[in-house]
């Protein structure tokens, strides 16, 4: 499809792309909405195989930041960047300054933060260049590491799907498997395991596998063997599209809840494909809200016990969402949804009051 096709089919606002010859930068920015706000959406950097393949990911990611902003009650739009590039060898300062001076092009229309593949110290060179950075650290007046963050919403979210398919107050003695143990889901299987939960976990890094067998006591199964494990929850916490064709049909799970982002490859299909297999899905953007909620917080003057009381409200925003698709008979990610664009809406009608009151009083004052 051509960008401007790619554009529409999910309306998509803006494109950027960005490239500095002299640092190695090849960098997309995509705007999705800006009803609410100014475009707020972390910067991830992957080695990608192609340009299209980057582009993609981007658009995908951008639109579900829309969603995430409003379904978690923030007066912010949607936005994502991505680098290309290998997190590993390929950063340095100059890098992350020329991306943040371009950020700075933007005019606030985008707010930049981490995401996979870049981290606090990233994040603090771009803000060296840009004002329209969040994620620094706490010594700078940020909030530092969201991580913590993004996995208490989560831990709380899945407390919300234990006790709407379940019928449990507790996930002491269930079994969750995690894959993809980063700073996102570190932290998770620490409070899952601080509940009495039991543990498997996949992931490719070595040192990371082995820290959680050691301080948590967790099993540990190939990233590809998670989905036949024996386990009452999946909590995908690494890279999207791991609900697929291929992977639904062998989960023994009865509820998928994680941090990863555009967990279903196909929304419409693979929606609808495990609410008929008997899954409960939590709606990706509704659960990992925490970050959002996070960095957000930085804009008006960060107060970490504020973050975490507004991420405890994703259990009440993901009970919300189950109990509406079992009203209407549709699948859960229909239903976040609809209650992500209500929000849009209704917002955007507060504001066309708004202007039109102040174009009339502008038109008053020229009489």
């Amino acid at each position: 499809m051509s960008v401007f096709t790619s554009m529409e089919s999910k309306d998509h606002e803006q494109l950027a792309f960005f490239q500095d010859s002299d640092t190695g930068l090849k960098a997309i920015v995509a705007i999705h909405d800006t009803t609410i706000g100014p475009a707020l959406g972390g910067c991830r950097m992957w080695p990608y195989e192609s340009e299209g393949d980057a582009l993609k990911d981007v658009l995908r990611l951008s639109r579900g930041m829309s969603y995430k902003a409003a379904i978690a009650n923030l007066n912010l739009g949607g936005g994502k960047s991505v680098i290309i590039g290998n997190s590993k060898t390929d950063k340095s300062e100059t890098l992350f300054r020329s991306f943040g001076r371009f950020v700075e092009g933007l005019n606030g229309r985008y707010i930049t933060a981490e995401d996979v593949g870049t981290s606090v110290k990233d994040m603090e060179w771009v803000r060296m260049e840009t004002q329209y950075v969040t994620g620094i650290s706490r010594a700078l007046g940020g909030s530092g590491d969201p991580s913590p963050v993004t996995a208490q919403g989560v831990f709380v979210g899945i407390k919300a799907s234990v006790k709407k398919q379940l019928g449990k107050n507790s996930i002491a003695g269930l079994k969750v498997g995690v894959q993809g143990l980063g700073h996102v889901g570190y932290y998770l299987c620490k409070y899952l395991h601080d509940a009495g939960a039991k543990l498997v976990v996949a992931d490719l890094y070595e040192p990371s596998i082995k820290r959680v067998v050691d301080e948590f006591n967790a099993d540990v199964v190939g990233v590809d063997d998670i989905y036949d494990a024996d386990v009452d929850i999946y909590a995908p916490c690494a890279l999207g599209a791991t609900l697929n064709d291929e992977t639904i049909p062998r989960l023994k799970a009865s509820i998928v809840a994680g941090a990863a982002n555009n967990q279903l490859e196909n929304e419409l299909v693979h929606d609808k494909m495990v609410c008929e297999k008997g899954i409960l899905y939590a709606p990706d953007y509704a659960i990992n809200a925490g970050g959002l909620i996070n960095v957000a917080n930085e804009i008006d003057g960060y107060n970490r016990e504020r973050a975490f009381s507004q991420a405890e409200g994703i259990y009440d925003t993901l009970l919300t969402i189950f109990n509406l698709a079992e009203k209407e008979n549709i699948g859960n990610q229909a239903a976040a949804a609809k209650v992500a664009e209500q929000r849009m809406t209704e917002v955007a009608k507060l504001k066309n009051i708004y202007l039109t009151r102040k174009n009339v009083m502008g038109k008053r004052d020229q009489t």
